[in-house]
């Protein structure tokens, strides 16, 4: 029993050195980038019905490549608009989430990458691409 409570604690541990590490306010991620001197990375995504969001977020945003980068590189911010019920939203997080779609996906593209400096002017923007995430690193450093 002892082991396999300390394969899980071990898989968990490494799982959470991957993950990519996602904010949800705006005003965190204006500071943590001012902190860094990074730029924020802002992705509006609809996660559980927007197909091109999901192949962005699996064949880029999760890679290996990506989060290491982003990591040393970007403040990540996730505007998400799921549909289904059981992913729900607070409504304070919904809210702080229409707010950024007022702002920076005015025609409500999904998915749209934003790239933003640390006070929060448009670098550059971009959608899903169907490139490696190396070409998606740079076009978004490219910004």
């Amino acid at each position: 029993m002892k082991k396999i409570i300390l394969i899980g604690l071990f898989l968990s541990t490494i799982m959470s050195l991957q993950a990519q590490e996602w904010l949800t306010d705006f005003e965190e991620a204006k500071n943590i980038a001012s902190q860094n001197n990074r730029n924020i990375v802002l992705v509006f995504q609809g996660s559980d019905w927007c197909a091109p969001c999901i192949k962005l977020e699996k064949e880029i945003l999760n890679s290996d490549e990506f989060v290491s980068y982003s990591k040393a590189h970007f403040v990540m911010l996730k505007a998400d608009f799921p549909r289904k019920k059981k992913n729900k939203l607070d409504k304070e997080q919904q809210e702080k989430n229409s707010k950024l779609a007022e702002i920076y996906n005015t025609k409500g593209f999904f998915p749209l990458v934003v790239v933003l400096n640390n006070e929060g002017k448009v670098l550059g923007k971009s959608g899903y691409k169907n490139i490696k995430p190396t070409a998606y690193i740079n076009l978004l450093a490219s910004f």
